[in-house]
């Protein structure tokens, strides 16, 4: 008898293993690092129902102006593999109503943002660091990216007139260190115009990336949690 009962208690012991072991295996392929992570599009309304700030807005809706050229929708990138389901810019809406004084400013310039990225799903984060595991240019995946949060865009400006692109320091993810926005072997132009999108970014509450000068986290990003909701799902709902 008490081999029986040894025998079940090492059974039992097994089947309690096996079972957690399973569903972490089912959750770090997508989350390996445990972080609080927004993926079902059912959670993220509950959150909009608590708070309309944390609603995703459509870029190209509060911006009608502003150039789109959503990279990550292609494969030119430095990823080479097309990256987005939808050419889309999604931000959360405090960003988008200030993104739109940004673009107020610029008019008077004769000026208009031109769009690269806005919102990333968490999961686009993890493949950018397995193409590029350099965290200077390359979110780390264990922290998560503020685009993650919706409160990241990566921009540049265009002639309103001419409908091109003003010269900047160098195109959009160069990881060198003339994307830095201190960098300063340039010609005059080319900082001028950095500057003039560092300034009126500022002016409305964003931050210049120190290694990117695309790059613009909006302030208080702290208060968004991580998402990995799907462009489809934003766009359809």
């Amino acid at each position: 008898m008490k081999t029986l009962n040894y025998l079940i208690l090492l059974s039992l012991l097994a089947f309690t293993a096996c079972g957690p072991a399973t569903e972490k295996t089912e959750k770090d392929s997508k989350n390996p690092y445990d972080l609080e992570i927004v993926n079902d599009y059912q959670t993220y309304l509950e959150i909009v129902e608590r708070d309309s700030n944390k609603k995703f807005v459509d870029l190209e809706e509060y911006l009608p102006d502003a150039v789109l050229d959503i990279r990550y929708a292609t494969d030119n990138n430095f990823t080479g593999e097309v990256i987005y389901t939808e050419a889309k810019a999604f931000a959360r809406l405090p960003v988008a109503k200030s993104l739109q004084k940004v673009q107020s400013d610029l008019k008077e310039q004769g000026l208009t943002l031109k769009i690269f990225d806005a919102y990333r799903p968490y999961a686009a984060t993890m493949r950018f660091y397995e193409v590029y595991p350099d965290t200077m240019y390359v979110a780390a995946p264990w922290h998560g990216s503020r685009h993650n949060r919706g409160c990241a865009v990566d921009v540049s400006l265009v002639d309103r007139e001419t409908g091109e692109e003003i010269p900047m320091p160098t195109p959009f993810d160069a990881f060198t260190e003339a994307a830095h926005p201190t960098y300063d072997d340039l010609a005059e132009e080319v900082i001028q115009n950095r500057q003039i999108l560092i300034d009126v970014m500022n002016q409305h509450g964003f931050t210049v990336y120190p290694y990117e000068w695309w790059h613009y986290d909006y302030q208080g990003w702290e208060d968004y949690k991580l998402m990995d909701v799907s462009f489809g799902e934003l766009t359809e709902n």
